[in-house]
């Protein structure tokens, strides 16, 4: 193995346990303490996981949890030798939340959700075991809806992360936004940032990059006037790849607060009552199109190829894997191998401050 930076610290993320899965027809749920310990046991040449993010949502963390609750919680983490980095908020209409760009009502309830999500975030900073990370949002509305009224309800969207805004900043925390195919108003590369810069609250609000849902970016995925690659490209041409990569990560790298490592083979996949979005695929997955720790340098490094040093940790998101695939030891040291050499090539031996990255998109834009 490499030699080791020190940061980004390394987490998996608990909520491929629960993503497409509990519903009638679909796997059941996986518990968060089978996914810690599967966490826990692995190893990588005597190197571990750091911690963990987590999902506020039954049967794993309750968005209405007491006190008493994230006690319990921070020391089943804290025994593991975990710490809690980011949060998925349950914005979506199913978890009690709603659209960002519907009723007032949705609105609401959307709010509410982000409300509850913030303050557990605080709420464990202040036990010890949350030393940084940000609340997870996106619009919770689906493109072709989003479609039927573009600007209008791109603004009303905006309205409601303002708020949203307003609510995190009065917790201490900040929001990322993760763009994904199956988002409006979030649905590709240009809207993303088009959305980022009408709510202009750079030091609140960023965006949290998945590697596997930015790549479909590239594809045009619901916006092809946006596709970057051409629609008959051939994968063989790498070159094409990074350059459209490039061009990606060129917009959003500067909004970038939060990192998914995540491998994708250029197809759709949804599963329970989850809509098609990108496909996670095995690091292993030689149908999977992205170099994985080259182009996480795209997101990693800037346009000098000097590390942002924009995040304290980078977290594996690997949602909907069959309960099979998860269960299998092998499964999770394969990705701890493949965070090790991410963190080997492109990470940093200081922490960083919190806002550094974020503000420099208000920098960038003048």
């Amino acid at each position: 193995m490499q030699e080791q930076h020190t940061y980004p610290k390394l987490h998996n993320a608990m909520w491929p346990g629960l993503v497409g899965k509990g519903s009638p027809g679909a796997e059941p749920a996986i518990d968060l303490d089978t996914m810690l310990d599967l966490t826990a046991k692995a190893s990588v040449d005597g190197a571990g996981f750091d911690g963990v993010d987590l999902f506020l949502f039954d049967p794993h963390l309750s968005i209405d949890a007491t006190g008493a609750d994230l006690k319990r919680l921070a020391d089943n983490i804290a025994s593991r030798g975990f710490v809690v980095g980011s949060l998925v908020a349950p914005v979506w209409p199913p978890t009690g939340g709603g659209s960002a760009m519907g009723s007032d009502e949705d609105r609401r309830n959307f709010l509410t959700q982000v409300r509850k999500a913030c303050a557990i975030g605080k709420a464990l900073r202040d036990l010890g075991i949350r030393p940084y990370g940000v609340v997870r949002i996106d619009s919770s509305a689906g493109p072709g809806e989003w479609a039927n009224d573009p600007d209008a309800n791109t603004k009303r969207i905006v309205s409601t992360f303002r708020e949203a805004c307003d609510i995190a900043e009065s917790y201490g925390e900040r929001l990322a936004a993760e763009g994904e195919i199956c988002w409006g108003g979030m649905h590709s590369w240009k809207r993303m940032v088009q959305l980022l810069e009408m709510v202009d609250r750079p030091k609140t609000l960023g965006f949290q990059a998945d590697m596997a849902h930015t790549l479909l970016f590239t594809m045009g995925y619901n916006a092809p006037e946006d596709r970057i690659l051409p629609e008959s490209y051939d994968w063989n041409d790498r070159h094409q790849l990074d350059e459209a990569l490039r061009t990606l990560t060129n917009a959003l790298r500067p909004w970038t607060i939060d990192f998914h490592v995540a491998q994708n083979d250029a197809t759709v996949f949804g599963s329970g009552t989850h809509d098609k979005t990108g496909r996670h695929c095995l690091p292993t997955d030689p149908n999977g199109k992205l170099d994985i720790v080259r182009h996480a340098g795209l997101w990693m490094r800037d346009e000098r190829g000097q590390p942002t040093n924009a995040f304290e940790h980078i977290c594996w998101d690997g949602c909907m894997f069959p309960n099979r695939t998860m269960m299998q030891q092998k499964t999770w040291n394969d990705i701890l191998r493949l965070m090790l050499d991410v963190r080997s090539a492109h990470g940093w031996d200081a922490p960083v401050a919190a806002t550094a990255q974020v503000a420099g998109a208000t920098t960038q834009r003048g």
